[in-house]
């Protein structure tokens, strides 16, 4: 599988670390149960989700990767922090 990152360029797909699904994570203040949800229970969907992916042996950036789970083709790569999931630091 290859990743197009957005300052690198096309790579294998060796190169990342996937992370898990990009969730939106809550807010400040959010309650125990809100937090209970966010860590553990988590979806497994078969289809297109947006993922988190560190590029460890590139810029060191985190992408959303979005890609069908069943079929491992990527739609659409982007920076983390340009997009309203992911944000990860």
């Amino acid at each position: 599988m290859r990743i197009t990152c957005p300052l690198c360029g096309e790579r294998d797909r060796r190169e990342f670390n996937v992370k898990g699904a990009a969730l939106d994570r809550p807010g400040e203040g959010a309650d125990q149960d809100a937090w209970h949800t966010y860590v553990n229970l988590r979806q497994n969907p078969a289809g297109v989700l947006a993922e988190l992916w560190y590029h460890e042996m590139g810029c060191g950036s985190w992408l959303t990767v979005t890609r069908n789970t069943v079929t491992h083709e990527i739609l659409k790569v982007e920076l983390a922090s340009q997009t309203e999931m992911g944000g990860a630091a």
